[in-house]
C-alpha cells in the first residue's frame, strides 16, 4: 500500500527565501492541478491558501511562464479557476494551457472572470456545445491583436520633370554615402521636392529606437555615459556578461563589436592557469590579469573581476557577470597571475553534493511518475521496482543532507537557530519515543532528572535533533536487556547530560567511537545513514555549535551544552512577577567562539 503524501510534504516546508518560494509555488501548481475535480478536505483548503500567499510575492510574469511551462498539467477545474481570477498575464496562461473535457469546460466558463472569457473563446480546440455556450455570453468572435498605429508620410503631387531629381534626393537620404551628405533644402524648395525631403528626414527621426550619436535636435542629457555609448581611443574600463562556457555574450555598447564572441578560457595561455582554475570550477573571478589583443581602444592588460550567476529557479549555472579594468602601471610592468584562493575540504564538499541532487532528484522523479501511473497504466512489477528506486533515492537524498549539515558546521557557515527550549522535556519525549522499540527487546533508558526544567537557548528542532540522534544510535546497538543509564543536571552556567555507552562501543577510544564506519555495527535503530561514527560526529559539531561539547569519558558520553538563567527576582513592590529567563554571555558566543 503506497500513500501519497506529498501535498502535506510541501506544504510543510517553509518558504524562507525567494527561490524557495518560486520552487514551492511551481510543485503546489503540479500537484493540485492533477487532483481530481471532486478532491476536497482541509489540506487541499490550506494547499489554496498557500498557493494565493505565494503569488503576492512572486511577479506576475514569472508566475505566468511557470504555468506555461511544458511539464505542468492543468487537469483541475477548481486550480484553472482559481488563476482565472489572477493577473490577466497569469490568467491568460492558465487558460492556454488548461486540459479540461468538454464537460469540464461547461461547468467552468460562466463561472470565468467577463474578461478571462475571451481567452477561452480564442483556443480552437473547444467543442461545439462550449463555443454554443460562449456565443450565447456573448462572446461572439476570438479576439485580435491590437492595431499599432502606422506613421505615413503625406506626398504632394510631383511634376513629371522633376523625376530625375526625386530618385537621387530619395537616394541620398534613404542609403546615405559616406563621402556624399545630401544637400540642406533651399528656400525655393518649400514645396515639392524639398517638402518630401524633410517629411522624410522627420520619418525617419521619429522611427529610430537607438542611436548612439545624438541627434542635432534632441541632444542626450550629460550623465557621464559617453564612456558607455562611446569607445573612446583607450577603453579604461567596461562591464561584460559571459555564457557558462565563458564566452562573452554581452558587453557595453561601446565595446560590445570588439568583445562579444571572446572566450575567455582562449585569453590565458596556460592551460593550467588561475582563470582556467577559477572557470572550471565555477568560482569568482577576483583580480585575475590577462592580456587583451585585437584594436588598439582594448589591447593591452587587464583586470577581471566578475561572478558567478545561476537559474533561481534551477539552480543551473548561466556565466559570469563583472567588470574588466586596466591593470596598473606596476602591473603592466611585471603581471603576475594572482590565483585564485584554494577552497576548503568543506567548500568542496558543498559542491559536490550540489551537484549530485541534481541527478538523483531526476531520478526520483521518473520512478514517482511509473510508481503512480501518471501517463497510463504501468505493470506492477515495474512499479515495485520504481517503488524501490524512490525508496532508494530518499535515503541518497537524506544521506546528502546529514554530509551538507556536517560540511557546514564544521566550517561555520551554518548557525543553530536560538531560541529557549527545556531539555528534560525534550530527553523524556525522546526517551518515550524509543521506548516502543526497545521495550520489546529489555532495553532502554534509565532517565533521572535533577532540578527540572533545564532550559536551553536553542530552538525545539535543534535540541529534538540532537537528542534523537545521540539516543537513538545508542539504542540502535545496544544489547537485549541491556539498561543504559542517563542523568540530566545543572553545572554552573551549562545543562550536563550523561549517558552510559553500550557494551559494545564502551571498550573502544575516542577515536574509534567518532569514526566514520558504515554498516561497522548492526544497528536495530539507525539515527543515520553512514553509521554510529558520523552520527556522533554530527552531534560533537552541532553541540559545538550551540556553544557546548560532546566530551567521551570512559564507557559514558558527556553533552554539555550551554543553560539558561532565571533572571533576577523582582522587588517586593514590583509585585508577584513571575521569573524570566535569560541567556547567559557564555551561551551567546557565535559557533566558533568559546570553544
Amino acid at each position: 500500500m503506497h500513500f501519497d503524501d506529498r501535498l502535506g510534504t510541501v506544504l510543510r516546508l517553509r518558504a524562507d527565501g525567494p527561490a524557495v518560494r518560486r520552487i514551492q509555488y511551481r510543485q503546489l501548481l503540479d500537484l493540485l492541478g492533477t487532483l481530481p475535480s471532486e478532491a476536497r478536505g482541509e489540506q487541499v483548503d490550506c494547499a489554496f491558501s498557500r498557493l494565493a500567499d505565494l503569488a503576492t510575492t512572486i511577479p506576475a510574469p514569472d508566475r505566468a511562464a511557470m504555468i506555461r511551462d511544458q511539464g505542468l498539467r492543468l487537469r483541475s477545474t477548481r486550480l484553472v479557476a482559481s488563476l482565472a481570477a489572477d493577473d490577466s498575464q497569469v490568467a491568460e496562461a492558465a487558460l492556454d494551457r488548461a486540459d479540461l473535457g468538454e464537460e469540464e469546460w461547461l461547468d467552468l466558463v460562466p463561472a470565468l472572470p467577463i474578461g478571462a472569457r475571451g481567452h477561452v473563446r480564442r483556443r480552437r480546440d473547444l467543442g461545439l456545445a462550449v463555443e454554443a455556450q460562449l456565443a450565447r455570453l456573448g462572446i461572439l468572435e476570438r479576439g485580435l491583436p491590437p492595431a499599432q498605429r502606422v506613421v505615413t508620410a503625406e506626398f504632394t503631387p510631383v511634376a513629371a520633370n522633376d523625376t530625375q531629381r526625386l530618385h537621387e534626393e530619395l537616394s541620398a537620404v534613404l542609403i546615405p554615402h559616406p563621402a556624399t551628405q545630401p544637400a540642406p533644402p533651399t528656400e525655393s524648395d518649400d514645396a515639392g521636392i524639398g517638402a518630401i525631403v524633410r517629411k522624410i528626414e522627420a520619418y525617419r527621426k521619429a522611427r529610430q529606437v537607438v542611436d548612439h550619436a545624438p541627434l542635432s535636435d534632441a541632444p542626450r542629457l550629460p550623465l557621464d555615459e559617453d564612456h558607455v555609448l562611446h569607445a573612446p581611443a583607450q577603453v579604461r574600463a567596461f562591464d561584460f556578461a559571459t555564457d557558462a562556457a565563458g564566452r562573452v555574450i554581452w558587453a557595453d555598447p561601446g565595446t560590445a563589436p570588439m568583445m562579444v564572441g571572446r572566450s575567455l578560457n582562449a585569453l590565458e595561455d596556460q592551460p593550467r592557469g588561475a582563470l582556467r582554475e577559477a572557470l572550471r570550477g565555477r568560482q569568482p573571478l577576483r583580480a585575475l590579469h590577462l592580456a587583451l589583443d585585437g584594436a588598439a581602444a582594448i589591447a593591452g592588460q587587464w583586470q577581471v573581476d566578475a561572478a558567478p550567476w545561476f537559474d533561481p529557479l534551477t539552480g543551473r549555472h548561466l556565466g559570469w557577470r563583472g567588470r574588466m579594468r586596466r591593470a596598473a602601471e606596476s602591473d603592466m610592468a611585471a603581471p603576475a597571475p594572482i590565483a585564485p584562493r584554494p577552497d576548503s575540504q568543506s567548500d568542496r564538499i558543498r559542491q559536490m553534493l550540489h551537484e549530485l541532487r541534481t541527478p538523483v532528484n531526476a531520478i526520483q522523479g521518473f520512478a514517482e511518475v511509473i510508481q503512480q501511473q501518471l501517463f497510463g497504466p504501468t505493470p506492477h512489477e515495474y512499479r515495485a521496482l520504481a517503488a524501490g528506486i524512490v525508496g532508494d533515492a530518499a535515503r541518497m537524498l537524506a544521506a546528502f543532507e546529514e554530509l551538507e549539515r556536517l560540511a557546514k558546521l564544521d566550517s561555520g557557515a551554518l548557525e543553530l537557530e536560538a531560541g529557549a527550549t527545556d531539555l528534560a522535556e525534550v530527553i523524556e519525549a525522546t526517551v518515550g519515543q524509543l521506548a516502543a522499540h526497545t521495550r520489546q527487546r529489555g532495553s532502554g533508558f534509565a532517565l533521572k532528572i535533577a532540578e527540572p526544567p533545564l532550559p536551553v537557548p536553542l530552538a525545539r528542532i535543534e535540541v529534538e535533533r540532537i537528542a534523537w540522534r545521540l539516543l537513538a544510535t545508542l539504542a540502535g546497538v545496544s544489547g537485549p536487556g541491556e539498561v543504559l543509564k542517563l542523568k540530566l543536571r545543572r553545572k554552573d552556567d551549562t545543562v550536563r547530560l550523561d549517558v552510559a555507552l553500550p557494551a559494545v562501543l564502551a571498550a573502544r577510544s575516542e577515536k574509534e567511537l567518532f569514526e566514520a564506519s558504515s554498516g561497522a555495527l548492526p544497528q536495530v535503530i539507525a539515527a543515520g545513514v553512514f553509521g554510529v561514527g558520523f552520527a556522533m560526529r554530527l552531534v560533537a559539531a552541532e553541540a559545538r555549535a550551540a556553544g557546548g561539547r560532546l566530551v567521551h569519558k570512559g564507557d559514558r558520553l558527556r553533552l554539555v551544552l550551554p543553560g539558561l538563567t532565571g533572571a533576577a527576582q523582582p522587588h517586593s513592590h514590583d509585585g508577584a512577577a513571575a521569573p524570566d529567563t535569560q541567556i547567559p554571555p557564555a551561551a551567546r558566543q557565535g559557533p566558533n567562539e568559546g570553544r
